[in-house]
C-alpha cells in the first residue's frame, strides 16, 4: 500500500465534499436529526468498513459523528481511504434521497 501525496489526496478530495485533510487523516463531521438516525448511518459506516477491512476512526454524540480515515501501514493516507469516504459520501446521497422522498 502506497501512501498519496499531498497533490493527489487534495484531488482526490475534489469529490468529497466537506471532507478535510490535516496530514495524519481525512475526516469529515455528520450532523443528524437524532441519536437514532446517527446510529442507523454508524451502522451502516462499520458495514462498508467490514467489507473494505478498512476501519474508520469515529467519535461524537447524540447527532454529531466525526469519522477520521487514515492508513495505518503507511501513517497516513492512501487510496484505501479516499475510496471508503466515496462510499461514505454514497449513503449520505440515498440517505438524502429517501428523506426527500418521505
Amino acid at each position: 500500500m502506497k501512501a498519496l501525496d499531498k497533490e493527489e489526496i487534495e484531488e482526490g478530495l475534489e469529490s468529497l465534499p466537506g471532507w478535510t485533510y490535516d496530514q495524519q487523516c481525512i475526516s469529515k463531521e455528520f450532523h443528524f436529526k437524532d441519536f437514532s438516525e446517527n446510529f442507523a448511518f454508524m451502522t451502516q459506516v462499520a458495514m462498508l468498513a467490514e467489507l473494505q477491512n478498512h476501519h474508520p476512526d469515529w467519535s461524537g454524540s447524540y447527532n454529531r459523528l466525526k469519522i477520521s480515515l487514515s492508513t495505518h501501514e503507511v501513517g497516513t493516507i492512501s487510496v484505501r481511504d479516499l475510496r471508503l469516504a466515496g462510499a461514505i459520501e454514497k449513503i449520505v446521497i440515498n440517505q438524502t434521497k429517501s428523506d426527500d422522498s418521505v
